[in-house]
């Protein structure tokens, strides 16, 4: 049984503070890429880091957009009426909205759109004050990724959302968290060891990937994963700290045409020999 891949560009903070670039990178990732789902980010700065870390440089100041991290950081953040623009413009274009929640306040905030999914990143997939709001007032899809945690952390994560009977609405991610990730540190077996863990208990097992080019995400795609979140930039050497682990819109749209192609191609055969096969049969095959 052929299972159509979902694929998600996130754009997340690629846009650069900019709307008017995130309004035409919906609009690539959909009629050009032909993406499934348009992703983009949201945090409570304040909330989120500690005085100290809203308050010191940027880690890489060449990539930074304020004079300290916290400046940074809210410069490229969009308020809430941003994203209903946002939510808006992805409606205009027949594609889907989602955005990753960092912390309590952003995910009541975006609760509040009703989209049908949102993602926790692997930074903030220990917050179970947010996962409690999310489990008791969210009805739609809980994307989680689990870079950078243990096995024990995965386990604390599955045991809240079976407890909250919400576990059918989950989608793990198997992700290494690297900006980009080199291929010997993807680990794709990750995903069979998940899906055979907690494959029963969850909705899907996604893959979100940081590395370079689109051949992992293929083998993803035969290992199990049945969605795929990459981010999404319109040039890979802009300013900000992801456009390196992006793909640009041709990669994009060469990931979603080929997960399509080889969805169609994972399957057993329905008969012993396929009508495309009988010509060639009768044609060549010898002493039958």
């Amino acid at each position: 049984m052929e299972i159509k891949p979902i694929i998600i560009a996130e754009i997340g903070c690629n846009h650069g503070g900019s709307m008017e670039l995130a309004h035409e990178m919906i609009k690539i990732a959909s009629n050009f890429c032909k993406v499934d789902v348009v992703k983009f980010q949201k945090r409570t700065n304040r909330e989120l880091l500690s005085p100290e870390e809203y308050n010191a440089p940027h880690p890489n100041p060449a990539n930074s957009f304020g004079a300290t991290y916290g400046e940074h950081r809210e410069f490229l953040e969009f308020n809430e009426k941003q994203h209903e623009q946002l939510l808006k413009w992805s409606n205009e274009e027949k594609v889907e909205y989602s955005t990753s929640v960092w912390d309590l306040t952003a995910a009541k905030e975006m609760v509040s759109f009703n989209p049908r999914m949102l993602k926790i990143p692997s930074a903030c997939n220990l917050d179970f004050d947010m996962y409690e709001y999310l489990a008791d007032n969210y009805k739609g899809e809980i994307h989680i990724s689990l870079g950078m945690t243990t096995h024990a952390e995965e386990d604390k994560i599955m045991e809240f959302f079976v407890k909250k009977n919400r576990n059918k609405d989950v989608i793990l991610y198997s992700c290494t968290s690297g900006y980009p990730v080199p291929f010997e540190d993807i680990c794709l077996l990750e995903i069979e060891r998940i899906s055979k863990r907690y494959g029963k208990d969850v909705k899907a097992i996604g893959f979100s990937g940081h590395h370079l080019g689109i051949a992992a995400d293929i083998a993803a795609l035969a290992l199990g994963a049945t969605i795929f979140e990459r981010h999404f930039t319109l040039d890979r050497t802009s300013k900000g700290t992801d456009h390196a682990a992006s793909l640009e819109p041709d990669g994009m749209r060469k990931l979603t045409r080929d997960l399509h192609a080889v969805s169609r191609a994972l399957t057993h055969k329905k008969e012993e020999i396929l009508p495309i096969e009988m010509v060639q049969r009768k044609k060549l095959k010898r002493k039958i």
